[in-house]
């Protein structure tokens, strides 16, 4: 086969890969149709299914060892970082992240970039996601993306949102007001 020929089959290739990974990779990841994008998405899309993964696993072993009747959601977020991320990149996000737990629900705030990434886990709690969303918009945030992952009683939201012009909090103010909220409807 010639060089054309052999290239020409190369790019075929590369074309039907992405179809099939643009059909499995859920629409809202990917912003555009260019090869980029696409795998851009995937990626993101790869994360946070490894999050939930590793929250199943979590809890599968606390099964086989049953510790306790009713663990506490925190055990079911990830201790140690993935290792396609470089420990560099991990120090950084920690300088710009925080984290605040409690038996009601774990939050933790990233700054990626020029959006900021949310994540509560939470045991389940019927309408939580338009609190969250609420208390967001009235801090001056604009949710951007918002993905649910469930595993039975508990729920993993992850939130990126674009801070607003008028907002003025600190990522630590922000998990902390974000945490209010999980424990004012507990005390309801």
């Amino acid at each position: 086969m010639s060089h054309i020929a052999v290239e020409r089959n190369r790019r075929r290739q590369m074309n039907e890969h992405l179809k099939v990974l643009r059909s499995l990779t859920p629409g809202f990841y990917i912003k555009r149709g260019d090869q980029a994008s696409i795998i851009g998405g995937a990626v993101e899309f790869i994360k946070e299914l490894h999050l939930v993964l590793r929250s199943l696993e979590a809890k599968k072993k606390r099964r086989r060892i049953s510790l306790s009747p009713s663990p506490s959601p925190r055990s079911l977020l990830p201790v140690t970082p993935p290792p396609e991320v470089p420990s560099s990149a991990v120090s950084r996000a920690l300088e710009l992240g925080a984290c605040c737990s409690s038996p009601v629900a774990d939050i933790e705030v990233k700054i990626s970039g020029c959006n900021v990434i949310l994540r509560t886990l939470s045991k389940r709690i019927p309408g939580q996601a338009a609190r969250v969303i609420s208390v967001l918009e009235k801090l001056s945030f604009e949710v951007l993306h918002l993905n649910i992952s469930t595993m039975e009683d508990t729920v993993l939201y992850s939130f990126v949102i674009k801070i607003g012009l008028d907002c003025k909090l600190s990522v630590e103010d922000l998990a902390l007001e974000v945490q209010k909220c999980f424990s004012q409807e507990v005390a309801h």
